[in-house]
């Protein structure tokens, strides 16, 4: 049985192997090596993570995971760019687990914290221009493509990000 509920520091190791092993499926064929590893240092590192369940405000909501058998299977963590835009900032699983409806749980519940705390209308989403797992799964949950922007990290260089939004 699989459960979402907020993340803690118990889950700070399961969210940073998630998260790391998760963008390395999303993105081995996609950014070069030394890229993945920059971001993964940067944003998946234990000191960050266990900041991150530890605090929790509007611009960020903390992290949300998904468990079973007191492993964590999901994360993910969103929080609001303006008075009611709500934005997905991270959402990964473990790899051998996509196509099992961990990351619609994940997203729905984040969904419901930025509608019910913070009173979103929208929300937005950004997926890096040939992310063939993400498009279809945020286009399949109603979001439409806004426009196109560098990479967060790779400002003027090669990578684009998708701008994504749904109104909630």
């Amino acid at each position: 049985m699989i459960h979402i509920h907020k993340g803690n520091p118990s889950h700070v190791q399961g969210i940073k192997k998630v998260c790391s092993d998760g963008y390395w499926a999303t993105y081995g064929d996609i950014y070069t090596k030394e890229y993945i590893e920059r971001v993964i240092k940067e944003f998946y590192n234990h000191e960050r993570i266990l900041e991150e369940v530890t605090t929790s405000d509007w611009h960020w909501g903390g992290y949300v995971v998904a468990m079973e058998n007191d492993e964590v299977i999901g994360a993910g963590g969103g929080g609001m760019i303006g008075d009611s835009d709500g934005e997905i900032f991270v959402l990964y699983l473990d790899p051998t687990r996509r196509n099992e409806g961990i990351g619609t749980l994940l997203l729905d519940v984040i969904t419901q914290q930025q509608k019910e705390e913070f009173k979103a209308s929208k929300q937005w989403v950004s997926v890096q221009q040939e992310n063939q797992k993400g498009i279809p799964f945020y286009e399949a949950r109603g979001f439409v493509y806004e426009h196109e922007q560098p990479v967060y990290g790779n400002e003027g260089g090669d990578y684009r990000s998708l701008r994504y939004s749904r109104i909630i």
